[in-house]
């Protein structure tokens, strides 16, 4: 199996190396946490760091079983703890473990003890665990392969174009590398993942009678990427074509996707009031390839796949992202930091002069001063529209143009 080196999270975790924080790595089932925490161990030993100093427990491995009781869990740590020296835990799946706050706090509190966990639900860090470790931990949040990662890792960087049609079939779950010439083989890899997520996780976590009614939402929220979304469209839609479905359920799977990482809610941001909305989000799935198994061919809509793919890399840089709103207009992407917004939009082409009229009409609106970006599939070179710049999309992928 071909291990792709993270450098991005590896050197996030080094900076946190024996800080008194908690690190907490989040993100989808099969992302990578579990390599990441095993290559960051190996850059400890690399340091000089003694193979007893470093205890890891996957709480997914039934070697471990019985240490998902908190108390036993507890009793094992601190029996592994050294007086002299620095003891590094890594406790992978935490999740798994009832009552683990009290474990981690526990621990936390001792000297000579460096903490990093991971977890594949955002409920990780609900009110409950944020209160007991409030100021106390980081969250390192993990997403599957960038398409810079894949280009580099498939050796596609000399064939963008190429690359990033393989990327979307061939899935961007690291695990998936394996699988990029064995469509049968990588099909079933990435419905495993899916059963795993939906069927393991989603349905007996929130206990979901109704796994096809799930299905049927995830289904639903999946064909509709970048379309604005509220609980009471899909229910309306779903029950007229006959899967009748309540708004409240609907509220609660979106909640349950969400939590897992498996799909994305972008909010909505009023960029003339300077307000955040709270209608109409758009949603955004982990990962075209997954998208392509549930959804089959038909799934192909070249302008919101590429919006998924921007969506995810904004998030990866570290963004803040919203969906834009200007008058009756709307703008794909805001990023907004304390002192810097940025907009985007994203378009298949705009080689169509009514189609680049279309996608430059609401950064036009917009009358502050902050970089406003599109980004198209189209291999021009780059151009400039009174101060709004047209970038290729792939180039923008691989960092190569800010």
């Amino acid at each position: 199996m071909q291990t792709i080196i993270r450098q991005e999270y590896l050197d996030k975790l080094t900076a946190f190396q024996n800080k008194k924080v908690i690190k907490i790595v989040t993100g989808v089932r099969r992302c990578g946490k579990s390599t990441i925490l095993a290559l960051f161990q190996d850059c400890l030993k690399k340091q000089g760091v003694l193979t007893e100093q470093i205890v890891s427990i996957n709480l997914e491995d039934f070697d471990y079983d019985e240490l998902r009781d908190p108390k036993k869990l507890h009793t094992y740590l601190k029996k592994h703890l050294l007086a002299d020296k620095m003891t590094y835990i890594f406790l992978d799946e935490i999740q798994q473990c009832s009552n683990f706050p009290r474990v981690i706090d526990s621990l936390y509190i001792r000297n000579g003890v460096d903490i990093y966990i991971t977890g594949s639900n955002a409920n990780l860090l609900s009110s409950e665990i944020a209160t007991l470790i409030s100021g106390r931990y980081v969250e390192i949040k993990m997403l599957p392969l960038s398409f810079k990662e894949y280009a580099l890792a498939a050796k596609k960087t000399t064939e963008l174009s190429r690359g990033y049609a393989e990327y979307l079939e061939s899935s961007s779950f690291p695990g998936a590398m394996d699988f990029r010439q064995q469509p049968k083989e990588l099909r079933d890899y990435l419905e495993g993942i899916y059963n795993t997520i939906v069927v393991k996780d989603i349905a007996s976590r929130k206990k979901i009678a109704d796994a096809m009614m799930l299905e049927s939402v995830t289904k639903f929220v999946m064909d509709n990427i970048g379309s604005p979304l509220s609980s009471k469209k899909i229910a309306d839609t779903m029950t007229a074509n006959g899967r009748k479905i309540d708004v409240k359920t609907v509220e609660k799977y979106l909640v349950a996707l969400t939590e897992s990482f498996i799909v994305y809610q972008a909010k909505r941001y009023d960029i003339r009031g300077r307000q955040y909305l709270k209608t109409l989000q758009k949603y955004y799935v982990i990962d075209i390839g997954m998208r392509y198994m549930l959804l089959g061919s038909r799934a192909t809509d070249v302008g919101h796949i590429l919006e998924n793919v921007v969506y995810l890399e904004l998030l990866r840089r570290g963004n803040d992202v919203y969906v834009g709103k200007i008058d009756n207009l709307e703008v794909d992407f805001v990023t907004v930091e304390p002192k810097k917004i940025v907009y985007y939009q994203v378009a298949a082409t705009v080689r169509d002069e009514s189609t680049l009229q279309r996608e430059l009409a609401p950064l036009r609106t917009i009358k502050d001063h902050y970089p406003k970006i599109i980004l198209t599939l189209d291999d021009d070179p780059e151009a400039d529209y009174d101060g709004i710049r047209r970038i290729n999309a792939l180039n923008w992928l691989m960092g190569t143009v800010k």
